[in-house]
């Protein structure tokens, strides 16, 4: 275990089996903290796990979570390869969209993962997520596939994978934009070796 793993499972430690954790929505104390590589170049954020997220204890793994994975093969990346976590990371009741209590409860977390991963790129899926960071409302028709400093690293907003599964016909956006969050993480990955 790296010296980020290790930094990311004190984070985990302290909120796992505590019942009065910030991070427990609706007295759901299922917390899924996330999953992938900790050196990840690129960190994929959600808004809030659902039911299978839920049952599974991982992030993205239910309808959406299969499209991802589709899509990042198609870019040349493989999942382990990236690190993937939500804005809230337990299950808001009947799969709500988060309110923003629980996300400005969350949010500590979040900023301190990407702390510790310092991911080049941050792809944002959904306004939830782009929103939250962002700390404004956003409108992911007019912002998605855009390049927004965050930080130390760049912010690329695009649509959630569940509404690429009602909107099939936005697919094509949904994956130019990942493939523009590789391409860039990719290039200054390699400006970095040079």
């Amino acid at each position: 275990m790296n010296a980020k793993q290790e930094r990311l499972e004190e984070l985990y430690k302290k909120h796992r089996n505590n019942p009065h954790s910030p991070l427990i929505v609706d007295h759901n104390p299922r917390i899924i903290f996330g999953e992938g590589s900790a050196d990840a170049t690129v960190m994929f954020v959600g808004e809030a796990p659902g039911r299978d997220e839920d049952i599974q204890g991982r992030p993205f793994v239910g309808r959406s979570g299969q499209l991802l994975n589709k899509t990042l093969e198609k870019c040349g990346i493989a999942r382990p390869d990236v690190f993937i976590t939500n804005i809230v990371k337990t299950r808001p009741i009947n799969n709500r969209t988060p309110n923003e209590q629980e996300t400005a409860r969350s949010l500590p977390v979040l900023l301190e993962q990407i702390d510790i991963i310092k991911p080049t790129i941050i792809c944002t899926l959904g306004a939830c997520a782009a929103a939250a960071l962002l700390q404004k409302p956003i409108s992911i028709t007019k912002l998605h596939g855009y390049a927004i400093p965050f930080g130390n690293c760049i912010l690329v907003p695009t649509y959630h994978p569940a509404y690429i599964l009602r909107d099939p016909n936005s697919y094509q956006y949904f994956l130019a934009d990942i493939e523009f969050a590789i391409q860039m993480a990719k290039k200054a990955q390699k400006q970095t070796i040079v």
